[in-house]
This record gives C-alpha cells, structure tokens and sequence, in this order.
C-alpha cells in the first residue's frame, strides 16, 4: 500500500505514475486465443468441446451441453428463499431502473419539406458470459440478462464455465429472463457465440466480464459481433473526511480488494490520522476476511492512501478515472458535481459501493482501467439501436438534389451524382 502526500514536493509526478501503473494480469493470452477462435470458427462444436476437455477438465458433449429447463428449476429451487427473495427484489429495481432510460422514437418534418426522423429497435440475440471459478456471481447475470429484457432482446444465451451451477446463478437465470444456458466458458464460449457451434447459434453482442482469455477473445471477435467493453479489474476510490467511522471505509475499500489480487482501492483523505486508522482497520479486517488473500495482495501491491485537500479531491479522482468512487462526506455532491470521469459514483457516508452492486438498480458492469474517461456503464443503449428515417417528396428532392450532386460531384463519385441529378432532370 503506497502514501501519498499532497504537500510532498514530488507528488504530481509520484501519483501520475501511479495512477499509470499497469495491473492487468501479465499472461501472452492473444496468441493462444486467437487459434482457440480459428478452430471453433472452423471446426465448430467439435473444437468446443475438444477445448472443454483441455482447458476445464470437463466432459460434455452435443447432449449435455445445454442446461435443461429442468435443471434451471431443480436448481433455482435450491436457492434459500431469503436469496431468491433478494435476486427479484434486485431484478425488479434493475429493470425500472433501466426502463426509465428507454429513449423516444422521433418523427418531424424540417423547413425544406424533407421527413426526418429515428426509430430505436432491440437488438435479436445477445450473448452474456458468466464467469466460474472465485464465486457465484447472480448479480453478474441480473445486471446484464435484465437490461436486455426490458430491451426487448428476444434471445439471451449465457454461456458459463463447465461444473456445477450454483443455484443463485440459476435462479438469477430463471428471474432475469434468460432463455438459454449452455456449459462452456473461456474463449472458446465467446467463440461459439460469435461464430456458432453445433447446437449454439451466433449472437449479435456479447456482455459479460471474464478473465485475460475471454478478454482477449472480446477484443478480436469484435466487428463479427458487439461488444461491451473490455473489463479490467475491479476499482474504487473513496474520499472521506474524519467524521467517518473508519471500520466503514475500510470495509468499503476491501469490497473491491477482494474481487482480485489486481483489484485496486484508493482512499482520500484530509485527516491523516483518520488515514492511518483505516489503514488499521483495512490490517484488523483482513485477518477474518475469507477472501482476505486476494484482498490483501490487492491492497498491497496496488491500494493507496492519498492526504490531500478535500477541495482537490475531484481533480484527484478525474486523473484516476475509477470504476468506482464514493464521497463518504458532509454535501457529498459539492465535490462529486465536479468530478467528469467516474463509472459510477456514490453519494453519502450510508451509501456504499457495495448497494450499487446488488440492488441499487444501477448497472454494475462499468468502465475500468481509466476507461471512465471515454466510456459508460452498461445500460438500455447496449441493447438497442437506432435506426435513420429520411423521407423526401418531389418539392424538398427539389431542394436538396442540386446540393447532393455538387458535393458528389466534388468527391469524384460520378454515380452518386447522377442518383441525384436524374431525377432533377439532368
């Protein structure tokens, strides 16, 4: 865990070049994905199912691949009731939540007589990765199935890694609106996704988080499909003054911590000795902690904690960009209305990360490695598009034919012109 001092002569540089620290897990996974995609574009469900062998030590084949409908209910009803009560209590707010972002179709006429207008439309199929392996993650699956539920996307395919299913997934499943679930995880599910395998027909957008492999495979499958972003790891900034409980804040930065060895949770604070006593509770907590090794990898190797006016804090957490950044504060919005690159922020000392991951009903699948500067959350936008009306009679062709030829014109595109200009007669 490093100190930074905003009185210390040299902190812009020392926290510019921290901030510019790489945490992404160091592995030459392109190579090994790109032929992992060429064989199960080639190859179809035999290279999937070759691969599952390889790489998860699973034996599946064309009549096991997908979860039945009877296993979804089996294991949904598994689920303690108290977690299922929870995963539609979530579901519900996600879904008004991204109902509320649904934009308007537009139609208008414009002073040349010429019919304009837009037209949204959900996309067809949409493919969502589970990740396997460090948990259960049903709010992975709420988060990006019931978004594109309230889209109206018809067909949503989850693939997940090869074991077990836990029943939260499965319930989460069933709640959120999913309409298949297939075993295959990796590259090579976002593969079949992209391309088809056997059974699994291609999409036409993959979201989801999962690790270098699966990244990796988003990142070159991209153009053949959609894609959400390209998910790095987990991030939370917390600025916070010495009125805060510091167990509270320390508990907040291991929320992330804990996701991932390369996580990364920063802490701003006026009060030094506020700074240190968190640092406390960050050592006392992890002692119980059940994920406490990832936790406190992250926290070493990449946590901070960075004594500065509160006032600079805004331009502190711009510079960063995080996923994540709460202002446990008095007004937290004096600060927070300052602050342009944030996936999401978070408002008040009772307010912390860890209800936007859950029930809030905002998305949870944000930017990540100072990704926030360019680009959002996942949202209602990730599932439709928006479709170009234009309409013109003979009056506005009038209007606007003689300008469509001179500029065609202008860029040597002959048939361009003459699209335009037969129809004026010339």
């Amino acid at each position: 865990m490093r100190r930074f001092s905003f009185t210390d002569p040299g902190f812009s540089a020392a926290f510019a070049a921290f901030v510019d620290e790489r945490r992404e897990t160091p592995e030459e996974v392109d190579a090994a994905v790109r032929d992992v995609l060429a064989a199960v574009r080639a190859q179809g469900l035999d290279a999937v199912l070759r691969f599952a062998r390889q790489f998860d030590r699973a034996e599946i084949d064309e009549t096991n691949i997908r979860v039945t409908a009877e296993e979804i209910e089996a294991g949904a009803a598994e689920c303690p009731a108290q977690v299922r009560e929870a995963i539609a209590f979530a579901a519900q707010r996600i879904a008004a939540y991204h109902s509320r972002q649904r934009p308007a179709d537009m139609a208008f006429k414009d002073e040349a007589g010429v019919e304009l207008g837009w037209r949204w439309t959900p996309l067809e199929a949409v493919g969502i990765y589970v990740p396997g392996g460090r948990a259960a993650y049903p709010s992975t699956v709420l988060m990006n199935a019931v978004p594109a539920r309230v889209a109206g996307v018809e067909r949503i395919a989850m693939v997940t890694p090869p074991g077990r299913l836990q029943p939260a997934v499965l319930a989460a499943a069933k709640e959120a609106g999913v309409t298949e679930i297939w075993r295959v995880g990796g590259a090579q599910a976002v593969a079949a996704l992209a391309y088809g395998a056997g059974p699994i027909a291609p999409v036409d957008k993959i979201v989801g988080p999962g690790n270098a492999y699966v990244t990796a495979a988003k990142r070159r499958v991209y153009g053949t499909v959609g894609i959400d972003a390209l998910a790095g790891p987990s991030e939370i900034v917390v600025v916070a003054d010495a009125a805060n409980r510091p167990d509270w804040i320390a508990a907040d930065l291991l929320s992330q911590a804990e996701h991932d060895p390369a996580a990364q949770s920063i802490l701003i604070t006026d009060d030094a000795a506020f700074g240190e006593a968190v640092v406390a509770a960050v050592q006392e907590q992890l002692a119980s902690l059940s994920t406490g090794a990832d936790a406190a990898a992250s926290w070493r190797d990449h946590g901070a904690v960075v004594i500065a006016p509160l006032d600079e804090a805004p331009r502190l957490v711009d510079q960063i960009a995080p996923e994540h950044v709460e202002f446990a504060v008095e007004a937290p919005e004096r600060l927070s209305d300052r602050v342009r690159h944030a996936g999401a922020i978070f408002l008040g000392r009772v307010t912390p990360e860890a209800i936007g991951d859950y029930v809030a009903g905002s998305n949870h699948v944000l930017p990540t490695s100072r990704a926030a500067r360019f680009s959002s959350g996942l949202s209602l936008y990730d599932f439709i598009k928006r479709t170009s009306i234009v309409k013109c009679d003979e009056a506005s062709f009038g209007v606007l034919g003689p300008h469509t030829v001179a500029l065609a014109e202008a860029e040597g595109l002959p048939a361009h012109a003459r699209s335009a200009a037969i129809r004026l007669g010339q």
